[in-house]
């Protein structure tokens, strides 16, 4: 019971649950980025499918552009929205 009281007041609890959350979130949205190009583009004969730089447009589409967009999105939510906290229970204290 102790710890859940501790958890309540201090700061560092909200921080990190905060930042999962924003985890989470990314996540869900490179899943459903992949998804939808993935199926939506590959889900055709091969017969007629489209290129793009030599791979198949739902390939590049879901694998390569997604990764960049992850990439850039994670950058961006990483230095907007992340912070530094201490992990030492001695600088609370002081």
């Amino acid at each position: 019971m102790k710890d859940i009281e501790k958890q309540d007041k201090d700061y560092r609890y909200k921080i990190a649950n905060r930042e999962a959350l924003i985890g989470v979130g990314l996540v869900i949205f490179n899943f459903i980025w992949w998804f939808v190009f993935a199926y939506g583009l590959g889900g055709k004969d091969p017969s007629d499918y489209s290129y793009v730089m030599g791979l198949p447009a739902w390939f590049f589409y879901s694998c390569v552009l997604g990764f960049i967009v992850m990439v850039i999105l994670v950058t961006i939510a990483v230095k907007k929205w992340f912070v530094d906290i201490p992990f030492d229970e001695e600088k609370e204290s002081e």
